[in-house]
């Protein structure tokens, strides 16, 4: 039987109060601890979730309502308006996945993506997987069928089979289907480990049924799991940190692949380089691990790479892995160490740690562990970095070459292009304005997937880590331009440049009304070569041939951006000069703006950074595999 109106008020008007009293408090701890707040509660399975939530920091929301969402939504309602937790109304659920991905990785502040039941689940659950390639921690929670078997719901999987939306998540990352709602404290804390483990966070997947979200029970608030607090771990004896050391003092040629993971370590990494001396390489993930202006960092290397980073992976004698999951194209489909004999590997994750043959594992927190590998490296006599200096001086000979190579396409004059039937940019010319610009500015860059992205990470020079944000981890295209929105929803927001292509752009332009109804300020700059280029190059390289990856359809990207009130809409023209002046007349717009730059696709080496390593992919096959059999590591 439904509930009265006079009910629902009461149910609504114990919320309120509880919200009221934790706003008051300053926040659900302190009012707790304050004794005004009762530790048990009679509550919703709702109310139960965004409190335990709460009780873990967790009090920001993107959500698309759906009928598989409504008892939550009301729940939210009511909290926002008293001031504890706020509510962002989104228009793609892929889009809001990027966006909530971003706030934790960039910002630190794990928010929860709200869907219904269905269609909004998989398009949600498809975006997370950006989070889950890059270790970032995110709540998904999504309606689900009912637990009573009445017959289908709508929007279910239509299979006669139990759960099948918890089982999907479950393939994902990990899940929890709140089938018995005083399952809560099992299922937060599970959820807790997931989106803040210390080396492999990843989204955590709460299904809530139709039926049991607004399902009674009596809650102890003091039970509810709170954000863990988990120590920096390094190996307790010193027997693999001396075998470690000892292959550190016994190879002259040294590199140090920076993964993804060593975000956030960057002083442990710089005193790992330089008492070692290693020439560093960085994933695309890693960017500014160490200054790049550093005569130790030797950029990126792997299947896109560097003439520089490659060539240190080519002839290294050891490889000193930290935080990778050598990931294809960061270690060439595992072909990228050739002269490689054995390997350190500092990471977290057990598997990772045993991904190469011929390795010394030192697992833990990666800052706690090069701490002690260098205590037993200076007790055992130091690793003698002089003895290390033609190595050096090899690798900043490639370096300079790299630092030549990428003037020259810099510089580069305007090149005819077939499609637009007038001289463009080429890609590497215009990313290095857009780059410059956002660093003169402090600007956070974000790289969407595809040639934008792969001309990206091989052109910035980051001095710190957090300046890019490029998702190599799945290469989801829209990424970059949702991840503005996280600038709306932070606490201490930063001015954010997307580079997208004119693809990738066109995966979620949701941006545009999302971002002016949230108010972003940041930019979107679409580099736009009517193409897939990515994808034409690879086939042009693999098959000497271009198939399926354009269009004739011109689109006016200034025309459509501008029709969305509040967004400024710019053509940045085809020469440096122009492109510099419409960004700064982008910059200076109070809001989200746009700007499309036409640029270069063709044959013209100036027009793209080139490929310096392997993958295994397409007709390279059979090569990459057989080296691979050849490899010691």
């Amino acid at each position: 039987m439904l509930k009265t109106r006079q009910e629902e008020t009461s149910l609504s008007q114990d919320m309120r109060l509880r919200a009221r009293l934790i706003a008051e408090a300053g926040g659900l701890q302190e009012a707790l601890a304050s004794g005004r707040l009762d530790k048990h509660v009679e509550t919703t399975m709702s109310e139960a979730v965004l409190l335990g939530l709460l009780r873990q920091g967790v009090r920001k929301y993107l959500a698309i309502f759906g009928h598989g969402s409504t008892d939550l939504g009301e729940v939210l309602r009511i909290y926002e308006e008293e001031g504890v937790a706020r509510t962002f109304n989104c228009r793609n659920e892929v889009e809001m996945a990027h966006a909530a991905t971003c706030l934790s990785w960039q910002y630190g502040e794990i928010p929860a993506v709200v869907t219904s039941i269905g269609p909004g689940a998989l398009q949600a659950m498809a975006g997370s997987l950006a989070a889950a390639s890059n270790g970032v921690g995110v709540y998904h929670i999504y309606g689900d069928e009912t637990t009573r078997g009445e017959g289908y719901n709508m929007q279910q999987i239509p299979k006669e089979q139990q759960g099948l939306f918890g089982q999907l998540a479950a393939t994902m990352g990990q899940s929890y289907v709140l089938h018995t709602p005083e399952a809560i404290r099992d299922a937060l804390r599970r959820g807790a480990l997931c989106v803040n483990h210390p080396c492999k966070a990843g989204p955590f997947y709460l299904l809530l049924p139709l039926n049991t979200q607004p399902q009674r029970l009596r809650l102890n608030l003091e039970a509810l799991p709170v954000r863990p607090e988990i120590p920096g771990l390094a190996p307790a004896g010193d027997e693999m940190l001396d075998r470690a050391a000892r292959l550190i003092r016994d190879r002259r040629k040294i590199v140090i692949k920076a993964g993804g993971g060593t975000r956030g370590h960057d002083p442990a990494l710089l005193r790992l380089a330089e008492a070692t001396g290693a020439a560093v390489v960085q994933s695309p993930g890693s960017t500014g691990i160490l200054p790049d202006s550093h005569p130790q960092n030797m950029h990126v290397g792997g299947s896109k790479g560097s003439i520089c980073g490659n060539f240190a992976m080519e002839n290294a004698e050891l490889l000193i892995a930290v935080g990778t999951r050598a990931v294809c194209q960061a270690d060439c489909s595992g072909v990228g160490y050739p002269s490689a004999q054995a390997v350190v590997n500092i990471n977290g994750d057990l598997a990772d740690l045993g991904h190469y043959n011929r390795t010394v594992g030192l697992a833990g927190d990666i800052t706690a562990v090069i701490g002690r590998l260098l205590e037993r490296l200076e007790k055992a006599g130091g690793a003698d970095v002089a003895a290390k200096a033609d190595w050096l001086s090899d690798c900043a000979a490639k370096k300079a070459e790299w630092r030549r190579f990428k003037a020259e396409r810099y510089t580069a004059e305007p090149l005819p292009d077939a499609v637009w039937g007038k001289p463009v940019l080429g890609q590497p010319a215009a990313i290095k304005i857009v780059a410059d610009f956002a660093k003169s500015i402090g600007a956070a860059k974000y790289f969407d997937a595809g040639d934008v992205q792969a001309n990206g990470f091989q052109i910035v020079e980051d001095e710190r880590t957090g300046d890019s944000y490029t998702e190599t981890g799945a290469s989801y295209m829209g990424f970059a331009v949702s991840a503005l929105l996280a600038s709306a929803i932070a606490d201490n927001p930063r001015y954010g440049i997307a580079f997208t292509g004119d693809g990738s752009f066109m995966m979620n332009p949701q941006i545009l009304i999302d971002g002016v109804e949230h108010g972003v300020k940041g930019m979107v700059v679409i580099f736009d070569n009517r193409r897939m280029a990515a994808i034409t190059g690879l086939q042009q390289a693999q098959y000497l041939n271009e198939f399926r990856t354009n269009d004739s359809v011109p689109v006016d990207y200034v025309q459509m951006a501008g029709a969305v009130g509040g967004v400024k809409a710019i053509y940045g023209g085809t020469g440096h000069d122009a492109v510099k002046a419409a960004l700064e007349e982008a910059h200076a717009h109070d809001g989200l703006s746009v700007v499309h730059v036409p640029v270069y696709a063709g044959d013209d080496p100036l027009g793209g950074m080139g490929a310096y390593g392997s993958w295994n992919v397409g007709n390279w096959v059979d090569d990459v595999q057989k080296r691979y059999n050849e490899q010691n590591i």
